[in-house]
């Protein structure tokens, strides 16, 4: 399989036409679940085939409503979501050497590093594809450039390639929120409470009206180019 081909084939299709291509193409392929974006992923998934795989990341610092949310996703669809929790031993490390709130003092890299992309790459290693729900306003920094369909240069390595799809790419939030309460789709219940983009308890606030949805997250960095590792291969030198 090609692909550059498949990218080209599927530019500007609509998300259910990305996802019944990325659901044939492979057998190992599953959906990261965390946010609204992924449940509309996975609603529309299940009109394409039941047998999906969702996984999820618990970095132990949620807030409840988020572990809430991902029960409520579970009953509603009747799937297993598969709980990708870090590995013990350099948590507990970290924790011990650092505190609980180092992120505040010297960035949020080092600690999304061992409670997301730690497990999230011990995953990956098992699967062809994953699907994300990626959409290009979600940054004007790091997200305008990435493709329906791409080589996940973060995740592949050279006796292992990953394929990355991005189906809702095109969508803005206003899509995203009219389909989910075209179709009554469940959703955390911090978004009623000003919470947009949402993450861990210490790292994720509430966002001011017509403030763009990443100023919630690491508010005391940068805020250009926000990343947690997951889609690291979105940030250019």
């Amino acid at each position: 399989m090609n692909i550059d081909e498949l990218s080209t084939q599927l530019a500007g299709k609509n998300p259910r036409v990305i996802l019944k291509a990325a659901l044939e193409q492979f057998n190992h392929i599953a959906i990261s679940f965390s946010g609204a974006e992924d449940v509309v992923l996975i609603d529309l998934a299940l009109n394409i085939r039941k047998d999906i795989h969702v996984f999820c990341l618990d970095t132990g610092r949620l807030h409840p409503q988020t572990y809430q949310f991902i029960e409520k996703v579970r009953k509603h669809y009747g799937i297993d979501i598969e709980i990708l929790s870090p590995n013990r031993e350099l948590l507990d490390t970290f924790v011990k050497e650092k505190g609980l709130f180092s992120f505040y003092e010297d960035g949020h890299t080092e600690c999304c590093g061992i409670r997301k992309v730690e497990p999230l790459r011990r995953k990956l290693a098992s699967l062809e594809a994953w699907i994300t729900g990626q959409r290009k306003d979600q940054s004007i920094d790091t997200r305008q450039d990435i493709p329906e369909v791409q080589q996940d240069s973060a995740f592949s390595t050279p006796s292992h390639t990953l394929i990355k799809f991005n189906p809702l790419l095109n969508w803005t939030s206003a899509q995203v929120w009219d389909y989910i309460e075209a179709y009554q789709v469940p959703y955390n219940s911090l978004h009623q409470e000003g919470f947009v983009s949402i993450g861990c308890e210490p790292c994720t606030r509430a966002i001011l009206p017509n403030q763009h949805e990443r100023v919630g997250r690491w508010w005391w960095e940068e805020s250009t180019k926000k990343e947690c590792g997951l889609h690291a291969g979105n940030v250019t030198k």
